[in-house]
């Protein structure tokens, strides 16, 4: 059924005359006859009987009319839900306590109302957020594809900030209370980051950290999930984590966990956005705006070989 015809047909029925429903719909009076003649002849009845004054809804116009209406709300409904702009924009997060999380929330709140949907992608190969980006099931993915030549042609990838790394440990570790630490003061102890997936971008990053500052990063063991890794913090004397500066991490506070920032130099994990490169959401030149605010970790930082921020990519150095 053409929806054109059935739009026209109600107003018509509203306006009583073909004329009227000609002016507002920016057509001829005559095209306004053939689609209500059109539409008649595929349902096999007459809407409309002509009088001198205009058209009167015949009993079969009378009860498809508050069906036709029902026609046109669905298609303007339809249609809005994909007009650029209108739909919420669908980011992909690594986790809902992560930093990519964390600013996108800090956004939000920048700009109350705006529509943002907030996704988790289950999977740790970041060429399959890509992959998600370029077959358009979510608008962004705050991911990294280290190798460039794995990134698809459809889809680019921009620099959106860096998360330095602190230590955490419970009260009874020796570095507990450090103010600080620096890089080499963290050889020989146990890190321990469970979950570390192979073909990872993190787990490139802990393989470059360790071999960068000779450090013990142990990723042995399934990852039971945040709550139980705090759990085992809090009762050991020689076990630590490293954790980013903006990741939200809640605990009891019998666990009296330490954050300890690490500096000279900070351990900076660079954080990417994946997003089309060709017609992407009108809503995310925002959030580039807002990830280009955001202050540079401090210097000097170390950053992986594949992570060297371009200027101008969605980040501002201040």
């Amino acid at each position: 059924m053409e929806t054109e015809g059935v739009r026209t047909f109600v107003r018509a029925a509203d306006r009583g005359q073909l004329q009227h429903a000609a002016d507002e719909l920016g057509v001829t009076q005559q095209a306004v006859s053939k689609r209500v003649a059109a539409l008649e002849r595929e349902l096999g009845v007459r809407l409309f009987t002509r009088t001198t004054r205009g058209v009167e809804l015949t009993l079969d116009g009378q009860a498809f009319l508050p069906h036709a209406r029902g026609i046109v709300a669905a298609v303007d409904r339809a249609v809005g839900a994909v007009r650029p702009g209108a739909r919420a924009r669908r980011i992909d997060v690594l986790g809902r306590r992560s930093a990519q999380a964390v600013v996108l929330h800090d956004h939000w709140r920048s700009r109350p109302g705006t529509a943002l949907d907030v996704v988790t992608l289950r999977v740790d190969d970041p060429r399959v957020a890509a992959a998600a980006v370029r077959a358009g099931e979510v608008d962004a993915a705050f991911r990294t594809v280290t190798d460039p030549a794995a990134l698809p042609p459809e889809v680019r990838m921009v620099h959106a900030f860096d998360s330095p790394l602190e230590l955490l440990v419970g009260p009874r570790h020796p570095l507990a209370a450090a103010r600080t630490l620096r890089p080499h003061e963290l050889r020989g102890w146990r890190i321990w980051v469970p979950g570390i997936a192979p073909g990872s971008e993190w787990g490139e990053f802990y393989d470059q950290l360790a071999t960068a500052f000779d450090l013990n990063v142990d990723a042995t063991g399934p990852h039971f999930g945040d709550e139980v890794l705090l759990d085992v913090l809090a009762d050991s004397a020689d076990v630590a984590t490293l954790v980013g500066a903006r990741d939200r991490y809640v605990w009891p506070a019998g666990h009296d966990l330490r954050r300890i920032p690490i500096a000279d130099p900070t351990l900076a994990y660079p954080i990417s956005l994946l997003l089309p490169r060709t017609n992407p959401h009108p809503g995310l030149r925002a959030i580039l705006d807002h990830l280009a605010g955001l202050p540079a970790p401090p210097e000097p930082a170390w950053r992986p070989s594949w992570a060297t921020p371009q200027p101008g990519a969605g980040h501002r150095r201040r």
